[in-house]
């Protein structure tokens, strides 16, 4: 018997022809919207995100995914989970910034 074991080195997990990740998305893109660019196994994909985007909100790029078998010429998707990116090492304006931001929700 031979065994074999693959190790995933990609940032893609498998459901069949499907392929998933997760991406990190930097709070200011998240709030107020913004350009990025998706590597996929077919190549670079520029997405549009939409201002105030949640945590953990996905999209489907058809056809992005894994070949299917069997199939010539069809392919699975690929879903995107978006992972917001809050900011490390404020500096005294950042955090000054933020506090009037946080005062104006609560005030408002």
């Amino acid at each position: 018997y031979i065994t074999f074991e693959i190790v995933n080195n990609t940032q893609f997990r498998r459901d069949g022809s499907n392929l998933y990740m997760n991406y990190p998305l930097p709070l200011y893109t998240a709030l107020l919207g913004g350009d990025l660019v998706v590597e996929t196994l077919s190549g670079k994909v520029k997405l549009k995100v939409s201002p105030e985007t949640k945590n953990g909100a996905k999209i489907k790029l058809s056809g992005k995914g894994l070949p299917v078998y069997k199939s010539d010429g069809k392919f699975g998707d690929l879903y995107v989970t978006y992972e917001i990116q809050v900011p490390e090492k404020l500096s005294e304006k950042e955090k000054e910034l933020f506090g009037e931001l946080s005062k104006l929700r609560n005030n408002g």
